[in-house]
């Protein structure tokens, strides 16, 4: 049975161990702890934006969601952005993200968002052909300006 909910302060250890491999997939590992612990600090703000969901299978993690909720230009209703989604390597195929992505348009629809909205690398087939299932895709191209200190 899959359990999906918002991260508390005692699951940093679960939500770390799933951050990391994701980090690790996608070439990120040189994260600074500070950087970790400031994620983990926004994360379990309640005054925040930035929320953290965990999936368990058996009591085990087997995924994450971050998402963050923020205005929107053409409507008085927020938008979530999801911006991390990760299923753990030995989970994958078993519906895990499909499941995490469910719970959030379920909580949207009960909170009143306008959208859920993600992103997703133009090489990642796997995640495509899934989020073809369950989404539309937006004919929207994304560009970003890098601020460096």
């Amino acid at each position: 049975m899959l359990i999906i909910r918002r991260a508390e302060q005692h699951d940093r250890r679960a939500w770390q161990m799933l951050w990391h491999e994701n980090c690790k997939h996608f070439g990120a590992e040189g994260m600074t702890r500070v950087v970790i612990d400031g994620l983990w600090q926004s994360l379990m703000d309640p005054e925040g934006t930035m929320t953290a969901w965990l999936a368990f299978s058996e009591g085990e993690p087997v995924g994450l969601a971050h998402t963050i909720l923020h205005p929107h230009t053409f409507s008085l209703r927020p938008v979530c952005y999801l911006e991390d989604l990760w299923v753990s390597p030995t989970s994958r195929r078993t519906g895990v993200a499909t499941k995490l992505i469910a719970h959030l348009k379920a909580l949207g629809e009960q909170e009143g968002w306008r959208r859920l909205y993600w992103e997703t690398g133009s090489e990642n087939g796997a995640a495509q052909r899934l989020y073809s299932r369950i989404a539309q895709r937006r004919p929207i191209l994304t560009y970003q300006i890098e601020i460096t200190d």
